[in-house]
């Protein structure tokens, strides 16, 4: 994986990233439907709907190069071209794991590292949490229990540049579509709503493609 610096001199955002970069809450949330009717059909052939959101999310993500850029003091953004996936894990004991999953473009490539990494997390094995050490990173969560209309997310502060993506509970509708709600909270600095828009309109076709 690697990063490259972005010139401020010439980036289109650099006014909007100063003027967010002074903000006391810089971070927008949006909340959407994604259908997953596809999804859940495909359930049927061993397809987890778990790992398909996570990769999903991620490749929607990864279309859009400011979603996939975060900064470093005032002076300094990169743009990574890939991302490791840091999702929250369901325990055994009802306590939830972090774990770390580079992202794939190939489903199938992506959905063996995931399983793997998922299964050694739920049997035990321990990873930190990330305090600042990297930039490079998705956090994504689950929440099976809530057809939610709106989510916040627990930051440290406004200098925290890291997506936050969670979705809730698969709902089927009177008219036999199944969907759900999908949060993403981003700091403004990096990103606007036109380029969400598009992440989301391309984990929509991921969705209906796996």
């Amino acid at each position: 994986m690697a990063e490259r610096v972005i010139d401020l001199a010439t980036w289109s955002r650099a006014g909007a990233y100063r003027l967010f970069r002074t903000y006391e809450r810089p971070h927008f949330a949006v909340t959407v439907r994604l259908d997953v009717t596809h999804l859940m059909r495909r359930k049927t052939d061993g397809v987890s709907p778990f790992r398909a959101c996570l990769y999903a999310l991620a490749a929607g993500f990864h279309a859009v190069p400011e979603l996939r850029m975060r900064f470093r003091g005032d002076d300094m953004v990169v743009e990574h071209d890939r991302l490791t996936l840091s999702p929250t894990i369901a325990l055994p004991d009802g306590r939830f794991g972090f774990g770390y999953i580079d992202f794939r473009p190939d489903w199938p490539a992506f959905d063996a590292a995931a399983a793997a990494e998922i299964a050694a997390v739920r049997a035990g094995a321990e990873r930190p949490p990330n305090t600042g050490q990297r930039d490079d990173l998705l956090y994504l969560s689950c929440l099976p229990w809530m057809d939610f209309t709106g989510l916040s997310n627990a930051l440290p502060d406004a200098q925290d540049c890291i997506p936050r993506l969670s979705w809730g509970k698969f709902v089927t509708g009177p008219d036999g579509r199944t969907t759900c709600a999908f949060t993403t909270e981003i700091h403004h600095a990096i990103a606007d709503g036109a380029q969400l828009g598009h992440a989301v309109a391309v984990i929509q076709e991921t969705l209906n493609a796996i």
